[in-house]
């Protein structure tokens, strides 16, 4: 019983960031999300990350930001992912990486993520692209192995 009350209030806890936010109360919005990142929300995560990113309620710092999206994008929250890779692209918190850009967007998926990828591409030599290439697919193998494990431990419980 005392697990689904302490669900409850985090899912109220997220929709009254999320309604905070909607109306410009950043300040209330922080309040409510950041447990909930600091628990492992990845979408209070991405959240978190946005605002440092764009100083709403908080100073601008974009060092911040990555550590929030970062810890989002394991959680394979693709816009985490994809923002990750403007980041890196644009080097706003991280030295300026194209790989690390393009890995990102790759792993994103999604298909501006995907346009972006191809536009950092045509910057980058075959080399960089090759080894890009080949860390989404060392992130996507090894996240894809955690998953199957989680979900085969939750199907013996």
């Amino acid at each position: 019983m005392l697990l689904l009350s302490a669900h409850g209030l985090a899912l109220g806890g997220f929709d009254e960031g999320t309604a905070a936010y909607l109306r410009g109360d950043y300040g209330t919005a922080l309040r409510e999300w950041r447990p909930l990142a600091e628990q492992g929300d990845a979408d209070a995560q991405l959240n978190l990350g946005f605002m440092y990113d764009n100083g709403y309620g908080v100073p601008q710092d974009f060092k911040e930001a990555v550590i929030w999206y970062r810890r989002a994008a394991e959680q394979g929250n693709d816009r985490a992912q994809y923002n990750l890779g403007i980041l890196y692209e644009i080097g706003r918190g991280v030295p300026q990486n194209k790989v690390q850009a393009h890995m990102w967007y790759d792993i994103a998926g999604v298909s501006v993520a995907v346009s972006y990828r191809d536009h950092v591409a045509r910057k980058m030599t075959p080399a960089q692209i090759t080894e890009a290439q080949r860390l989404a697919s060392e992130w996507k193998g090894r996240h894809l192995v955690e998953g199957w494990e989680a979900s085969t431990r939750m199907a013996t419980r």
